[in-house]
């Protein structure tokens, strides 16, 4: 049974074009999303999914890590839309895969023990497609459409996602506890290539939020929390911010 880490890293980024081969401290950044995956105890292989050669070339040079774990890279469609339609292509053509991380190329900083932690309702079998959480504190991310909002069930089984306030604080109270929501996955087999056949939906156009498609079709998605987040690359400006939070 193959658990996979795959990275979705595209070169042409229309706001950052060449992002995975940025340097952030002298190391390129898919080398940096790489390393993570390395570290990570559960998955035993790490694939990364790109269009372009130059990112092939980049990650031929990362080697295997201590234990083991050969890096493969998969060239992939020029046409995908998004990294998960990117992945379900190399999952189509890796039949020994049984669990996927979807580990965005642009987050140099997450830990090792994150991609673990969301691996686990997977391995324990209390669900088919999981992701990760932490506490909102700053009050200003409430309002930030670019911070993803969560609400979960006792069970922390994902409600809704959102890029407004949720749950709303009618009365203003303080004791109420706001989720972010982190853009990391995981699924088994079956759930990702179920989610390749499905259209956008309704809710998943208007916030522009692609888990929703799973929701709206009936797919539970499992929530951990993690204690906090760290910073992801989106423009060029981003790169003095993670350097200045590296700790790898």
């Amino acid at each position: 049974m193959t658990t996979a880490v795959i990275i979705p890293a595209r070169y042409e980024s229309t706001r950052f074009p060449g992002k995975p081969l940025a340097l952030i401290n002298g190391k390129p950044m898919i080398e940096w999303v790489v390393n993570a995956a390395k570290g990570a105890k559960l998955p035993n292989k790490i694939i990364v999914a790109t269009e372009d050669e130059r990112i092939v070339s980049a990650v031929g040079r990362i080697g295997v890590s201590a234990k083991g774990k050969k890096i493969e890279v998969c060239l992939t469609s020029k046409d995908h839309k998004c990294g998960t339609d990117r992945i379900c292509e190399v999952v189509k053509n890796h039949p020994d895969i049984k669990y996927i991380v979807n580990l965005q190329g642009d987050e140099p900083l997450i830990p090792s023990s994150y991609i673990d932690k969301v691996l686990e309702p997977l391995i324990n079998k209390s669900a088919s497609m999981a992701s990760l959480v932490t506490p909102l504190t700053d009050s200003k991310d409430l309002t930030n459409p670019n911070i993803v909002k969560v609400v979960f069930d006792k069970d922390r089984y994902a409600l809704y996602f959102s890029r407004s306030q949720i749950p709303y604080n009618r009365e203003n109270r303080k004791d109420i506890q706001y989720y972010r929501h982190l853009g990391i996955y995981s699924y088994t087999r079956e759930t990702i290539l179920q989610f390749n056949l499905l259209p956008q939906s309704a809710l998943e156009v208007a916030e522009q939020l692609e888990q929703l498609r799973m929701l709206e079709n009936g797919v539970k998605i499992k929530l951990e929390i993690v204690p906090k987040a760290y910073p992801a690359v989106d423009v060029p400006n981003d790169i003095k911010l993670v350097e200045s939070t590296c700790v790898r």
